[in-house]
């Protein structure tokens, strides 16, 4: 069996965090001020309900409650978030517009972001 790499590691090679999204791990990120906060659990093999009304400036917190890993990757690949069981991450919005995502690992966890601007 292929061993995780630690959410620390992964945020900072996740895939065009300059383009919409900001990550850091949630235990040392700062809370954003200038957005509202969000929490979206994955759990039974599923995302949670997705927050509506997000806007650029907000932030989500992905949290895996899962026994398995899960990512949230959108598939224009702007973001890539790689989570082990029990783990969070941070994820600030950065642009708006209307994001489909799904879990590389399990494809059939699928979702959209849709996001305004400020």
């Amino acid at each position: 069996m292929k061993k995780l790499l630690p959410l620390a590691i992964w945020s900072g090679l996740a895939l065009g965090c300059a383009g919409l999204v900001a990550l850091s791990d949630a235990r040392t990120a700062a809370a954003n001020p200038s957005g509202s906060q969000h929490v979206v659990t994955m759990d039974n093999m599923k995302y949670g309900r997705l927050p509506g009304g997000l806007k650029v400036g907000d932030t989500i917190i992905w949290v895996n409650r899962d026994t398995v890993p899960h990512t949230v990757t959108a598939r224009d690949r702007s973001f890539d978030l790689r989570l082990n069981p029990g783990q969070k991450a941070r994820m600030t919005l950065k642009k708006a517009g209307s994001f489909t995502f799904y879990c590389t690992l399990h494809p059939l966890m699928r979702g959209t972001l849709a996001i305004a601007a400020k």
